[in-house]
């Protein structure tokens, strides 16, 4: 087991971006602090094209694979309880039921039956 004189942290709030240009292109590199030592490295395009990242919000809920809409069990204003059928949704000849999952009142529902969808397309908002 590492002792902590020895043992290496990573500080993440220290991690400074900054942008230089030594080459012919410009490249990014961030500095990291590491136990008071300056590290300097270069970013990867894929890093810096990344998706940021975003919670889930329990209000909303999303398709979660491309299909059809073929049946839709609730409505605008209705109260639902956990474990109530909200939608089915056909996708590769399989029926998937999305269920309520926890006791609250519909505000708004996106789609109608026979609607096709894709991956990740809000479906229900709750109130």
């Amino acid at each position: 087991m590492p002792n902590s004189e020895n043992s290496k942290s990573l500080n993440l709030k220290e991690i400074k971006p900054e942008e230089t240009s030594d080459s012919l292109e410009n490249e990014v590199f961030q500095t990291l602090l590491i136990e008071d030592v300056k590290y300097k490295t270069r970013l990867t395009k894929k890093f810096l094209a990344r998706k940021p990242y975003v919670p889930v919000d329990p209000k909303k809920v999303y398709s979660f694979i491309p299909g059809t809409i073929t049946k839709i069990y609730t409505a605008k204003g209705k109260k639902v309880k956990a474990g109530d059928k909200l939608i089915d949704l056909e996708a590769m000849k399989m029926v998937n039921t999305i269920f309520a999952d926890e006791n609250n009142t519909i505000a708004e529902v996106y789609v109608k039956e026979g609607n096709m969808v894709p991956k990740g397309q809000l479906l229900i908002l709750y109130k």
